[in-house]
């Protein structure tokens, strides 16, 4: 049995934004927290109560040793976080005004972005079911992109699968860039989970039908995120189309997909069937949506078991 259900790895930057509807730059109090695409799944699956790790690289500076200790927290073994004095850890700073949410990012050069494939620890991987990565790590330097492809090249020759997710982020590189690269690591996951909105991007089409038949094509499961009022899970065989309903209330939309990505991963390690962890999924990331924060409304498995079926609150 695997010592982890999940390992993923990815840069984690210091997130810093004004109370409430504030904007930056005016001299207001700033709350401090922390986000990551990779970190954030990490943080969902262990309040799902599933047994997950995440390495990264951070600066050895106290907004580096405040997200391991943040991590640490929450549950996510982080033994294998790498720390550097040559480089900082990554800042974001948020700000929503009039409803608009606005995100400026202090990464390059950050400690995460030197990754390389010689910081990619296989036996560690091995010790995994699921390797999860997201494309935003190819995005973020040369060594980055090598250490994705180590990394997954590592999961192969161990037998671990992999969950890809493309986190498709033009602020940091081309569409004409990310392309191949995304595609090409696609090609090689168990489990791919995009948006219909970045399929759109990757395949160059708005036809439904090239885009399914693109998928089909994959050797692994594809899990679509939001086509519509659907999620849908397309194999070789086919495609089955699973209807969601719409959040009750939309707070803070960071955090969404990689909260799908936690509870569609957290479905599997107990056993679900696709059609089941889907459902999942978007359970988790319609909470996320309904509070401020990248991670911090994912919920326990014991609030998602009762939501999931629909028991009523007992307050005393």
């Amino acid at each position: 049995m695997a010592q982890y259900d999940v390992i993923t790895f990815g840069e984690t930057m210091s997130l810093m934004y004004p109370e409430g509807s504030r904007g930056l730059g005016t001299g207001g109090k700033l709350e401090q927290s922390f986000g990551g695409a990779e970190s954030n799944v990490a943080i969902g699956l262990a309040r799902l109560g599933c047994r997950v790790g995440w390495f990264s690289k951070v600066g050895d500076d106290p907004l580096g040793a405040g997200i391991v200790k943040g991590m640490r927290g929450e549950g996510v073994d982080v033994s294998r976080v790498l720390r550097t004095s040559s480089a900082p850890t990554g800042l974001m700073l948020r700000e929503a005004v009039r409803g608009k949410l606005s995100v400026y990012y202090y990464r390059a050069g950050s400690a995460a972005s030197k990754l390389a494939p010689a910081d990619i620890d296989e036996a560690y991987i091995g010790e995994a079911s699921i390797l999860h990565l997201t494309g935003i790590t190819p995005a973020l330097s040369a060594s980055c992109l090598d250490a994705a492809f180590a990394a997954v090249a590592a999961a192969k020759r161990q037998g671990v699968k992999v969950s890809f997710d493309p986190n498709l982020r033009l602020k940091l590189w081309t569409i004409e860039a990310a392309r191949p690269v995304l595609l090409k690591l696609a090609e090689q996951a168990d489990y791919f989970l995009p948006g219909y909105d970045e399929l759109q991007l990757l395949y160059g089409t708005d036809d439904e039908a090239a885009i399914l038949q693109r998928l089909r094509q994959l050797p692994g499961v594809s899990i679509v995120k939001s086509a519509g009022a659907e999620n849908w899970i397309v194999t070789g065989d086919g495609i089955v189309k699973v209807p969601f309903a719409k959040a009750e209330r939309v707070v803070d939309t960071v955090g969404a997909g990689d909260g799908f990505c936690a509870g569609f991963l957290a479905g599997l390690a107990k056993g679900y069937g696709l059609e089941a962890a889907v459902q999942l999924a978007w359970l988790v990331g319609s909470l996320v949506v309904q509070a401020p924060g990248d991670w911090e409304a994912v919920p326990t498995w014991a609030e998602a078991e009762r939501l999931l079926s629909g028991a009523r609150h007992i307050e005393r």
